[in-house]
């Protein structure tokens, strides 16, 4: 028997990305509209906001008034946890998510029918993106449960009609068996993650380029050019760049859909900013600052101007593929992952792409903080290969060198390079941890 065929509303939801921007506009002002009313009416730490400023709902007649509305962040769904920010009653909650916790009490998010249905939309649309359609088989191998990452590539793969294969997380000789086995055409899962995979694919034998394997989906952390290059080159894949945060949705907000720069926002469910991180003050498409969203279609736990503490820019230029959504330039950093070293702000980006634009090199390295005659002072850990690693000491001093003069410009700090054997890195099944802080205090 054969599968049936995409059900219409398929095509329907796909057609959102390319609607005319002045319909776009109006919809999102109309949606914005009604978010406001409805969280003024319902949550009280937004209304004493409102009234702080002196701002009623229907002071916002403009998409540009959202500049006037107070911002959220992290914080405050820590101190109303857990159910503090709900819009709507627990019996109108059909789903709770939520972060991992590891400090303090973890963020809960709450959605309701029509949230999670946004939330598959988006993801279908995102799938949609990067060429998946219903011949396809799609490997998950985010984690299930309270994370948002599983069930959100799960549902909006169903949506599309692919075959959805739930490995979740761990296992990583099971998961390659049953890509092999299976015929899997798409995997979605962390970069760090498929990087593994990869390795240990090779170890088995295991030609990733021989396999039906043609799409990575890859989310949840942030990761460079250069290891995208690393994994298309090495797997023979299309690697694509899925961004999403629980706090707004989960993954879907935005994708790259492979034709230009930048990562495709579904901005008709939420809606972009870019904002002065140390001002918050809203700035102009094209410059680099803070990501803010405001969900423009959710009721069950909306956000108004989530601060993301994420760096990016947004670029209004027609991508190739036709899209008239607006796109967001991938995620180059965090504010709150900046380090401050010796009065120079470092992201751990920076130095993953500098050392990946080395040859030997691999995707597998620790950045290490520590105090030297008090100062500061960073040593990177990075693994090569066996071969280099087995070679003379002439060449790896040389490599060693490469590496440490990439870095110091990009950076503009020298640091000390640490040439490690294979396997010597901890590896990762969910978000790698690249950052080790033994600094005196």
């Amino acid at each position: 028997m054969s599968k049936l065929k995409i059900p219409a509303s398929v095509g329907d939801v796909c057609a959102k990305d390319y609607l005319e921007p002045g319909y776009l506009r109006d919809l999102q002002l109309y949606r914005l509209k009604n978010t406001i009313q409805h969280c003024y009416d319902n949550v009280q730490i937004f209304r004493q906001r409102m009234d702080n400023l002196k701002l009623k709902p229907g002071d916002i007649k403009k998409l540009d008034d959202i500049s006037k509305l107070p911002f959220t962040t992290k914080f405050d769904l820590r101190d109303n946890y857990p159910f503090g920010l709900c819009a709507v009653p627990m019996n109108q909650i059909v789903r709770l998510h939520a972060s991992s916790g590891t400090t303090g009490k973890p963020i809960v998010v709450a959605y309701t029918q029509h949230d999670l249905d946004v939330w598959t939309e988006s993801m279908a649309r995102s799938l949609n993106a990067c060429g998946v359609t219903q011949d396809d088989i799609v490997q998950v191998s985010y984690g299930y449960g309270l994370f948002t990452g599983g069930l959100g590539a799960h549902y909006g793969s169903e949506f599309i009609g692919a075959t959805v294969v739930p490995t979740s997380v761990g296992n990583t000789q099971r998961q390659l068996m049953v890509m092999q086995d299976f015929g899997v055409t798409v995997i979605c899962c962390t970069p760090s993650y498929f990087t593994y995979l990869m390795e240990k694919a090779a170890e088995s034998g295991i030609n990733l380029k021989d396999t039906p394997l043609r799409v990575g989906i890859f989310g949840a952390e942030p990761w460079s050019a250069e290891m995208r290059k690393h994994i298309e080159n090495g797997a023979g894949i299309s690697a694509h760049d899925i961004y999403g945060l629980s706090e707004i949705s989960g993954p879907g907000v935005s994708i790259n859909c492979g034709h230009g720069e930048g990562l495709h926002i579904f901005e008709d469910n939420f809606y972009p900013e870019i904002i002065d991180p140390d001002t918050g003050e809203p700035l102009p498409d094209g410059q680099i600052g803070e990501l803010v969203f405001t969900t423009i279609n959710k009721y069950g736990m909306p956000m108004i101007r989530y601060r993301t503490r994420d760096l990016s820019s947004l670029i209004t230029e027609r991508c190739p593929c036709g899209r008239t959504i607006r796109r967001m330039q991938r995620i180059s950093s965090r504010t709150d992952d900046m380090l401050i070293i010796r009065g120079v702000n470092v992201f751990p980006s920076q130095i993953e792409s500098a050392l990946l634009a080395v040859e030997g090199t691999q995707p597998h390295y620790n950045i290490i903080l520590f105090t030297e005659h008090g100062l500061d002072q960073i040593e990177v850990a990075v693994e090569v290969t066996q071969e280099l690693f087995n070679d003379q000491v002439r060449e790896m001093e040389k490599l060693q060198h490469a590496i440490a003069s990439s870095i110091e410009h990009v950076i503009g700090l020298r640091v000390r390079v640490k040439l490690v054997a294979p396997q010597t890195i901890q590896r990762s099944e969910g978000k790698a941890r690249r950052v080790i802080d033994r600094r005196e205090r």
